[in-house]
């Protein structure tokens, strides 16, 4: 079921419970958190010389389950894009030479999208730091999510 959907069937509202002031606190602190690390994310790539958006697409073709490259189809669906937004970014990763294209060996109408070695650097720098990042915050975001975990029982 789609959000719109969701939101506009008036039938699942009516079987959900109103929230309770302190669940709207504890939603209000996940989305905080998640900001903060979102606003960590952007400062990170900032300060590795790319943008947020040019180390979302290096990790999701680095972190693709079982391959080393992706279609452009793809990476669209794991940044949750539109394909021409995605090309834009494409075009724009491969003028800095953190990715390359390259055709498809099961079908030259596909094109797969490969990061370069320099690619590799930036966004192993940038990963570790998340790493660490979550290391820190990870419980805190395991607190909120058992809470809301809880206020549904």
């Amino acid at each position: 079921m789609t959000l719109n959907a969701l939101l506009l069937d008036s039938g699942a509202m009516s079987r959900t419970r109103p929230l309770i002031k302190s669940q709207y606190e504890t939603l209000a602190a996940f989305r905080y958190a998640l900001r903060r690390f979102i606003r960590f994310s952007e400062e990170a790539a900032q300060a590795a010389g790319v943008t947020a958006q040019q180390y979302q697409a290096l990790l999701a073709i680095k972190g693709f389950p079982a391959r080393d490259d992706v279609t452009v189809g793809e990476l669209a669906e794991r940044l949750q894009l539109r394909h021409h937004s995605v090309v834009g970014l494409i075009d724009r990763l491969v003028a800095e030479k953190l990715v390359v294209r390259a055709p498809s060996a099961k079908d030259r109408r596909q094109v797969l999208i490969q990061v370069t070695s320099r690619g590799e650097k930036i966004v192993g720098k940038i990963a570790s730091v998340h790493r660490e990042q979550l290391k820190r915050i990870g419980p805190e975001i395991r607190q909120l999510l058992e809470q809301l975990g809880r206020a549904e029982q």
